[in-house]
């Protein structure tokens, strides 16, 4: 008996979206000076990606500097606090490399202890940073994917901190990243049908300095223990910018396998 095949309808002749290269991809990088946000800007680079670094700091871009031209690589100095910061950075990819494609708003601060260990002016730090920091980001970021049409992608570096479940001596943090969460969900539902998508990735810890910082882990030294490496967290950013345009990521919780919730 001889079988027989039906012709493929319109939707499998249909081109498949296998994803974005990230060659050419022009990526805003804040906090690109060390930790996740160096890994991410590196990963981008080896990928043939361009990169706008930020930090605040100009000696902790040297080794980026040094290892990247100026045709793959715009560097912008300035505070997250400050709009004007985000904007030149967004200003700065156009300039160099002719458009911007994503954002990833990285640039953090944390101090850790109870709710009277803090001064006013680290707890003012960390709200900034953290929250107005990415806003800023964001909102330049908007600007620049309308006007140059086509969408583009948010990525915001946020901590599993910010889901219900923050430690007893990281409630301001916690706070903040509650608030980065939030305001990813709600960037998704207000700019999505735009081609805006907007990601938040949560990781637990990670071996950075900053993750170190003052105690977070009592005793313990993430750089002695099972945590994850930046690059991993930089992993995650690339293949939510390389995913296809049919699809997004909302939020992204990432843990080592030593840790508890």
């Amino acid at each position: 008996m001889t079988g027989t095949t039906s012709a493929p309808g319109p939707a499998a002749l249909r081109a498949v979206d296998r994803g974005r290269s990230l060659e050419d991809s022009v990526v805003v990088v804040t906090g690109a000076g060390g930790g996740i946000g160096g890994a991410t800007a590196r990963l981008v680079l080896e990928a043939g990606g361009r990169v706008v670094a930020g930090d605040l700091r100009p000696d902790a871009l040297g080794s980026l500097r040094g290892a990247w031209g100026e045709d793959r690589l715009a560097v912008g100095l300035g505070d997250v606090r400050d709009e004007s910061t985000a904007d030149a950075l967004v200003a700065a990819g156009v300039a160099a490399f002719g458009r911007v494609d994503s954002v990833v708003a990285n640039a953090a601060v944390g101090f850790y202890g109870g709710i009277l260990d803090y001064s006013a002016d680290e707890v003012a730090l960390m709200v900034d940073v953290n929250v107005k920091g990415t806003v800023w980001l964001a909102r330049a970021a908007v600007r620049q994917f309308r006007a140059q049409g086509g969408g583009g992608d948010i990525v915001i570096i946020g901590s599993v901190a910010g889901l219900l479940i923050g430690g007893g001596k990281e409630a301001v943090y916690s706070a903040t990243k509650a608030a980065q969460i939030n305001l990813g969900y709600a960037l998704d539902r207000e700019l999505r049908s735009e081609g805006i998508r907007t990601t938040t990735i949560a990781p637990a810890g990670v071996n950075t300095p900053f993750a170190a910082a003052d105690g977070r882990f009592g005793d313990r030294d993430p750089s002695e223990g099972d945590f994850m490496e930046p690059e991993d967290i930089a992993q995650a950013v690339a293949y939510t910018l390389r995913q296809p345009r049919r699809m997004r990521t909302e939020l992204w919780t990432m843990w080592s396998l030593s840790e508890t919730h």
